[in-house]
């Protein structure tokens, strides 16, 4: 199962905003929810590219009230997240799956939040560098491109 994952703007209640609208709530209606951080929604879906059109289907609503919008495709790891970007692009046929663990955002989690992310570079031995903004209990780490990478 592919996982997809909404985490909210700071001013929202995003599970609210997504359930309270007609169209998105039809949209998400056949799946089981979730909440694996703070001010988040997430949902299995059967493959990448059925992440990516629920994405598409939902866009409207992401531009308005979702910060950071997030897929995990065990094909591609199963620990780490992808950006909706990313996993576009690998959906498309535009980035090989293999050569997407280079460029890396790492959030880190505090009370159950997602707080800033520390833009990395994977080490050459495969190890991720320590999240050290501040201190924080776990991190969560995402594959981005090279232009979101360049954002932070």
């Amino acid at each position: 199962m592919t996982r997809v994952c909404l985490v909210g703007a700071d001013d929202v209640d995003v599970q609210y905003e997504l359930l309270s609208r007609e169209t998105a709530r039809e949209a998400l209606s056949t799946y089981e929810r979730h909440a694996p951080f703070e001010n988040s929604l997430a949902v299995d879906t059967v493959s990448l590219g059925a992440a990516v059109s629920l994405y598409n289907d939902l866009n409207w609503y992401l531009v308005r009230f979702v910060d950071l919008a997030l897929v995990r495709e065990p094909s591609v790891s199963t620990e780490e997240w992808l950006s909706r970007s990313l996993a576009t692009q690998v959906r498309d046929g535009d980035a090989d799956p293999a050569e997407t663990g280079d460029l890396l955002a790492v959030y880190g989690v505090e009370d159950g939040a997602l707080v800033e992310p520390m833009y990395v570079t994977r080490r050459p031995d495969g190890t991720v560098p320590e999240y050290d903004l501040r201190p924080v209990s776990e991190t969560v780490v995402v594959r981005v491109t090279e232009d979101e990478f360049g954002r932070g």
